[in-house]
Parts: structure tokens; C-alpha cells; sequence
């Protein structure tokens, strides 16, 4: 077994072997991890060309009633400040994402009790009225099968939910007891059969994750198919147990990345803000290494700061516009341009 072969592998095959998954980001060196990088680029360009499709977030909610270890929305982080976006807030930003370009809006937010299915439908039924012509994400945790399919019924086309690691040993050192990795996956799988454009996500160097535990995500990802995957670092929040653990490397998620396009060809895949913190270049990178989404935040300026999982998020003070003109330029610079579009995933 060598790196070389295993690369190979992954471009013909689009596969590799646990084992292999593990030899290869143990052993990888930076030659390696350039042609590895130059095919996962290659691969992205010859299915999505220069493209990168822009996702206006929109972080309705800093509530959450979970107390996710890693989390600075964690329920027991006294100084964390909690706000809430009305419906009017909400629509305003989407106003804002529309006149700018954005074609996906993404609600994100904790896993607040004051958005039932009745206040969430009613939002994004309103959102689907206006602007027909855009995909509506959301990215609100773990909701009933009911409550999910209620939500695909008024009008949402996709939902993020990373099962942030696939090991269910390693997903309780993570979460509290009450949460289990078994019900996440289970409903990403529960996403999928309502008929959402699912995606599912990992982080890289959270706290007592090995390389075998990567090497499970990415065959997870592999086996669920879904059509987005979200990867970032771990970053540490200053309010939580892990304050005091390293952040994950910039370096392995790029090559994860990678790996990601390789083994799913079609998958969108952004280069997130979590890599833009922990590197001045890191949404540039990450295209590079064979993303092609970006996320611009959309959220109403005031707030974007309170939404904080971690410490450090770039752009908490920039206005939408200017974010967006910021990395239009940088995407420029190398090759790249943003484009106006839903960037539904499609399978041939």
C-alpha cells in the first residue's frame, strides 16, 4: 500500500478502503497532497467549471436547548447573548440577498422552542410567495419526521444537519447524554426520504477524534450520498470545556476536502467560514482543494456577532454587500467567479 496508489484510486474509482482512508492521512506528504489537491480541482472544475454558487445565511436564532460541549450557543453558557430574528427581520434579509443576487437563502439556528411548525411554515411559506425563483435551506437540528416533512410541504427545498461524527463512542464525548449519533444519522437518512437535498457535515480536530474516526466520516458520507457535505475545523469557544483544546488543522481540512470531492463528485461542497477564521485564505483554499459553495452571511449586522459557536468568526461587521463585493474579488483573483443561481445539485 502506498499514498500515490490510494490517490489514484480515489480518481478512477471514487472510493478507498478504511484502511486506506487511514494510510493516507497518516502517511501523505506534500508533493502527495498537491496532486491530490491539483485532481480534487480538476474534478470540480470539469463538472461545475469556474463556478461557485453563493448560500445567503440567515442566523435567525442564538437560543438552543441543547448543551453540545463545543458549543458557545451551548444552553449552560450563561454569556452568551440570545436573540431571536422576527418574521419581518427574516424577510428583509431575504429582500437584501434577492437585490444582491443571492438565490439560496439558509435559516440556520440553535434549536430554539419558539420556532414551532406553525411559526416556522408560516415563514417560509411567505419566502416561497416572494421569491419563487430561490431555494429555501434550512439548518434548524433535530425536528420530528412530522415536523421536518411540514416544512418540506410549505416550501423548503433543503436541510443542513451535520452528524459531526460518524463514531457514536466519540459523538457522546461531544454531546450530552440525552443526545444520541444514532438519531442524527437516522435522520439524515429520514431527510433524504421526504425528498430534501440533504447534507450532512463533520468537524476536523474536535476534541479525542483519531484519524480512524475521519476515515469513518468520509465513508459515511460516501454511503449516505447526500447532496451537500459541510466540513470545518474545530475552533474553540472560550465558554465551553474545550476552551483550552487546540483548533483543528487548516492543512487536513484542505486535504479532506479534497478527498470529499473525489469520492463525491457532485456533491456541494463549501469552502466555510469556519476555514476562513483559522486561515487569512482559507474560502480561497478551499475552492482550490475542490469546494464550490460560499456562505455570505445575510444576518442583520447587529447580531451576527451574538451567533457565536466559536471564537474569532470572520465578518461579523461587514454589511452584505461589501462581504459579497470582498470575496467576488478574491474568487476573482483565482479563477473564479460567484454566480447567480439556485446551484440545485444535480446527479448527471
Amino acid at each position: 500500500m502506498n499514498t500515490l496508489s490510494i490517490i489514484e484510486k480515489l480518481k478512477t474509482e471514487q472510493n478507498a478502503s478504511r484502511e486506506e482512508l487511514v494510510f493516507l492521512l497518516e502517511n501523505i506528504t506534500d508533493s502527495e497532497r498537491e496532486e491530490l489537491r491539483r485532481a480534487a480541482q480538476e474534478k470540480s472544475l470539469k463538472i461545475f467549471g469556474g463556478r461557485v454558487y453563493i448560500r445567503g445565511l440567515i442566523e435567525i436564532s442564538s437560543y438552543c436547548k441543547n448543551d453540545c460541549l463545543y458549543c458557545g450557543l451551548r444552553r449552560s453558557n450563561k454569556n452568551a447573548v440570545r436573540y431571536r430574528l422576527t418574521k419581518e427581520q427574516i424577510l428583509s434579509c431575504c429582500e437584501q440577498g434577492h437585490a444582491l443576487g443571492f438565490r439560496t437563502f439558509v435559516l440556520q439556528g440553535g434549536e430554539d422552542g419558539y420556532f414551532t411548525d406553525e411559526v416556522m411554515c408560516d415563514i417560509v411559506s411567505e419566502i416561497r410567495r416572494r421569491y419563487p425563483d430561490c431555494a429555501i435551506t434550512l439548518s434548524l437540528g433535530e425536528r420530528s419526521e412530522q415536523s421536518l416533512q411540514r416544512l418540506f410541504d410549505s416550501g423548503a427545498d433543503r436541510y443542513l444537519l451535520r452528524h459531526e461524527t460518524a463514531d457514536e463512542n466519540h459523538y457522546a464525548r461531544l454531546h450530552p447524554d440525552i443526545m444520541s449519533g444514532a438519531r442524527r444519522k437516522g435522520l439524515l437518512c429520514t431527510l433524504k426520504k421526504i425528498g430534501y437535498q440533504t447534507g450532512a457535515g463533520f468537524m476536523v480536530g474536535s476534541p479525542y477524534q483519531t484519524i480512524e474516526n475521519l476515515a469513518d466520516d468520509l465513508l459515511f458520507v460516501k454511503e449516505l450520498s447526500p447532496q451537500m457535505c459541510g466540513i470545518g475545523p474545530f475552533i474553540p469557544h472560550k465558554d465551553t470545556v474545550f476552551r483550552d483544546f487546540a483548533q483543528g488543522s487548516p492543512e487536513l481540512t484542505l486535504t479532506l476536502l479534497s478527498v470529499l470531492r473525489l469520492m463525491n463528485p457532485r456533491v456541494l461542497l463549501p469552502a466555510t467560514t469556519a476555514l476562513g477564521t483559522i486561515h487569512p485564505k482559507g474560502r480561497e483554499l478551499g475552492i482550490l482543494h475542490g469546494a464550490n459553495v460560499v456562505m455570505p452571511n445575510l444576518s442583520p449586522r447587529e447580531h451576527r456577532k451574538d451567533y457565536a459557536i466559536y471564537d474569532n468568526k470572520i465578518c461579523t461587521g461587514d454589511e452584505a454587500a461589501e462581504c459579497i463585493r470582498c470575496l467576488s474579488g478574491k474568487l476573482n483573483a483565482i479563477g473564479y467567479q460567484i454566480v447567480t443561481d439556485r446551484g440545485d445539485y444535480k446527479s448527471e
